[in-house]
């Protein structure tokens, strides 16, 4: 079993940068994991995924080159570095984690999720 805890999310100014937190409370050196958000009114959408070894990273066209991906196995902990926030990037933010070699796009693939972070976007 895994518990997904999220943190570093708030309120900041268009432009502005957050980095999320994802700490995993079992050993995830196995599993993908993938950020996803959920804004109100919003199906839950892929935002960034990022293979075992942390050597493959994937993004949403919507925020290529603005956020960034990482983890550190040995702090079994997943971050999402955001930079150059816009207002559309408020949302809930989730992390997930699925014990597979592939990174999958799609929520519902995942088995492990946690409570979410709120990131709100201010113009």
């Amino acid at each position: 079993q895994v518990q997904l805890v999220e943190s570093g999310g708030g309120l900041v100014q268009a432009g502005g940068s957050l980095r999320l937190s994802c700490a995993a409370s079992g050993r995830t050196f196995n599993y993908a994991m993938g950020w996803f958000r959920q804004a109100p009114g919003k199906e839950r959408e892929f935002v960034a995924g990022i293979n075992r070894s942390g050597g493959s990273t994937y993004y949403a066209d919507s925020v290529k080159g603005r956020f960034t991906i990482s983890r550190d196995n040995a702090k079994n902990t997943v971050y999402l570095q955001m930079n150059s926030l816009k207002p559309e990037d408020t949302a809930v933010y989730y992390c997930a984690a699925k014990n597979t070699i592939v990174v999958f796009t799609t929520a519902r693939i995942y088995d492990y999720w946690g409570q979410g972070t709120q990131v709100t976007v201010s113009s």
